[in-house]
């Protein structure tokens, strides 16, 4: 008998004669918690898609419990104990919550020869009882359509979970979710490692990987880099295997000269978001903005750019003060702001890589109303080769391009803005290490070229690593600033928390 639950072996695959796995094994035990990292396109999700069903492979086998399986699709993926969740949700948007949990599987209450009928309640009493004891608030008859992208995560995870499956993968399950939600979540993986049941688990999260896994797999460019107990990783090496280069500093700070202030905020407060805020932004500075879930970070940041309106407070621009109706009264005094979720408000997924980076900025491209195609394909792929956009050309729709690639089209619609102060809410959120690296270059020209950077991040490596200064925000209040040589993880979540203490 194999110690191995699951063993995949020699796999490979290739579309369109692109390999994007080359010979990759993995072996996972019953009761581990097996984490699978590597960039954007090292083939995490390609092999996890074999193993569930999705795709076949080119080459290789699976074995499940020592002997070796065929998986053709899904469903014979679970009859075989093998569930997924998957990064990119899909759930039947009009069906309810309770439906969707036992889509495929649905309780019957009478059969009339080729006919059923559902026991709706029951799977609504059972959903509930799943909800009770993963701690999870969510009405059973909820329509999808009607939850957060939170609250649709979670109703994937507790579906994978009560399917009693003997492997869960888990593909980037806490990108949507907020710090109680993960806590929420990584418990559950507990209880599930208790009951023997093996976990493969796939995030950009290193510090996630670091407090949960037991082992690590790294692919890089569809290969196997190399597999090892997690107490034989540190950050840097596990970075190092990811990347395929040294990287003597991961947060490449460079050292610009502080111009002029360019943005003043003045008492700003908008109802209980937060109060009383006030700071100034200077040319070619990077401010970070740090603070706990519910502090009122990106609350302030919107209503800064104009996609709200502050209850009391002043804004300035240059030492003008500025009153931002509308978004685009912000683009007109040269402000851009990369929003938190770049699915939902930072791109259009049905549109073209082109089109998304040219849609803020038509009007610099057209005349008489009419949009000079040759300029804007000459503009779309400057910035393609500019920000070292992996897509196969202009025309390619950007919901299929990688969450980084994603990212870099987002800014390269506002820098096509030409703006002197970009805000950035969650810059890096679910992007792999080495799109982060790229922006982080990213934003080191943009301070030299004299630009002013808000930055809104809930990563404090992130936050110590580039910014000049950090205002920290706590229940909405601004309890501290620091300027870069008092940095201190410890300084800032004191500061973070302090209100609470206090207050």
């Amino acid at each position: 008998m194999s110690e191995y639950i699951l063993e995949m072996e020699h796999i490979s695959k290739s579309f369109s004669r692109v390999k994007v796995l080359d010979d990759v094994s993995l072996k996972v035990r019953a009761g581990e918690v097996h984490a699978i990292v590597g960039e954007n396109g090292a083939g995490k999700s390609t092999l996890m898609k074999i193993l569930t069903g999705v795709y076949s492979p080119d080459g290789g086998e699976i074995r499940l419990h020592g002997k070796k399986v065929e998986i053709h699709n899904p469903r014979m993926a679970l009859a075989h104990g093998i569930a997924m969740i998957y990064q990119e949700l899909n759930p039947v948007l009009d069906q309810d919550v309770a439906e969707n949990i036992f889509l495929g599987r649905e309780l019957i209450r009478y059969h009339f020869g080729p006919l059923s009928i559902v026991d709706k309640q029951a799977q609504h009493q059972h959903t509930q009882e799943l909800f009770a004891r993963m701690g999870v608030d969510i009405p059973s008859k909820a329509l999808m359509r009607q939850l957060s992208v939170a609250q649709k995560q979670l109703v994937e995870i507790v579906k994978a979970i009560s399917l009693s499956c003997s492997v869960v993968v888990m593909d980037e399950p806490t990108s949507a979710l907020t710090e109680k939600e993960v806590a929420t979540l990584f418990e559950q993986i507990e209880k599930l490692r208790s009951q023997g049941v093996a976990i493969i688990y796939i995030s950009h999260r290193l510090e996630e990987v670091f407090k949960i896994a037991d082992t690590i797999t790294v692919l890089r460019d569809g290969r196997l880099i190399g597999t090892d107990s997690v107490s034989n990783f540190d950050h840097d090496k596990l970075i190092r295997m990811m990347v395929g280069r040294n990287i003597e500093e991961f947060y490449p700070k460079q050292n610009v000269p502080i111009g002029e202030v360019v943005l003043e905020v003045r008492n700003l407060s908008l109802g209980k978001r937060f109060r009383n805020i006030s700071f100034q932004l200077h040319a070619g500075e990077i401010l970070g903005i740090a603070g706990l879930v519910g502090a009122g970070r990106s609350e302030l940041a919107e209503c800064i750019f104009g996609l709200s309106r502050p209850t009391t407070g002043e804004v300035y621009i240059r030492g003008k003060r500025v009153d931002f109706h509308h978004p685009q009264d912000s683009v007109r005094h040269r402000v851009a702001m990369i929003t938190e979720d770049r699915k939902l408000t930072g791109l259009n997924l049905k549109a073209s890589v082109e089109h998304n980076i040219t849609l803020v900025a038509l009007s610099r491209l057209s005349r008489l109303g009419i949009i000079d195609s040759d300029k804007e394909a000459q503009v779309t792929d400057t910035y393609i080769k500019e920000l070292s956009i992996r897509t196969f050309s202009r025309k390619t729709l950007v919901a299929n391009l990688s969450g980084g690639n994603q990212q870099k089209v987002v800014l390269a619609k506002w820098l096509l803005t030409e703006p002197d102060i970009i805000i950035m809410d969650e810059p890096t959120r679910g992007i792999d290490v080495g799109a982060k690296r790229d922006i982080y270059l990213l934003m080191g020209s943009l301070a030299a070229a004299g630009k002013a950077i808000l930055m809104v991040s809930s990563e404090l490596p992130e936050i110590m690593g580039l910014a000049d200064r950090v205002i920290v925000l706590a229940a909405g209040n601004m309890t501290g600033e620091l300027a870069r040589h008092e940095f201190s993880q410890e300084a800032i979540m004191r500061y973070a928390s302090e209100f609470r203490q206090n207050g």
